[in-house]
């Protein structure tokens, strides 16, 4: 069983910068596998923010395309999202996802406001 635990969340004034992680853990050649950020804002659907491919080959929600960026450590299990210019409408809980095995994180928030 594969667990996959989110950090690096908090509030953050318009403008700057958060970095999250992903880490999984368990059983898993993490390398091989296409892990994927969502978020979901309060009231809102849970919608795909970016995803990376194990060739590393990225894909982003055209929106955060130049702002958002997916990263990926095989050697710690570990999948980051660099966000930039953050504004009042990136906040939302976000969640890590292995699509491939029906793994999703506890999620950890962010709250973009001044």
């Amino acid at each position: 069983q594969v667990q996959l635990v989110e950090s690096g969340g908090g509030l953050v004034q318009p403008g700057g910068s958060l970095r999250l992680s992903c880490v999984a853990s368990g059983r898993i050649i993490f390398s091989g596998y296409t892990i994927s950020w969502y978020r979901q804002a309060p009231g809102k659907l849970r919608e795909l923010v970016a995803t990376i491919f194990s060739s590393e080959l990225t894909d982003y929600k055209p929106s955060l395309k130049g702002r958002f960026t997916i990263s990926r450590d095989n050697a710690k299990n570990t999948v980051y999202l660099e966000m930039n210019s953050l504004n009042t409408e990136d906040t939302a809980v976000y969640y890590c996802h292995i699509a491939q095995l029906g793994s999703w994180g506890q999620g950890t928030q962010v709250t973009v406001s001044s």
